[in-house]
């Protein structure tokens, strides 16, 4: 309860970015039959974690207002596989964040993927790239 009462804390056209981003994590759990998602809050922040998973935190800062953030375990491959895959197409913070703006729609297939990576990392760590390719 306490993570969707932090949705209303948050400006209203960023809180609908940020809610389909969440519902885009949980359709991602459902497609990939990974079990529960874990939902709470981390570091004040919305985070998701799944068994087999490293877990992603969604949030916006007033800071950068135009943008929002999907984040990652900084200790893992994962942003750094991302930005092999998909520099083209998403903007990253360091090794720990994909950027997204709230003046544009997310590209939904690679969001997709990204999480389908980070939901599955402790049965893909070993390969390269994560086993995408």
């Amino acid at each position: 309860m306490e993570v969707i009462s932090k949705f209303d804390d948050y400006p209203s056209d960023i809180r609908r970015s940020l809610l389909d981003l969440r519902s885009l994590i949980f359709q991602c759990a459902l497609t990939l039959d990974v079990g529960d998602v874990e939902e709470a809050l981390k570091w004040g922040e919305p985070s998701y974690r799944v068994k087999c998973g490293s877990p992603i935190r969604i949030d916006w800062k007033l800071k950068t207002p135009h943008n929002y953030y999907l984040y990652f375990n900084c200790s893992t491959q994962l942003v750094d596989t991302f930005r092999e895959l998909y520099s083209d197409v998403l903007e990253f913070q360091g090794n720990r964040a994909i950027v997204l703006s709230v003046a544009q729609s997310f590209p939904e297939r690679e969001l997709k993927h990204c999480i389908a990576l980070a939901m599955t990392y402790q049965r893909i760590k070993h390969l390269p790239l994560l086993g995408a390719s």
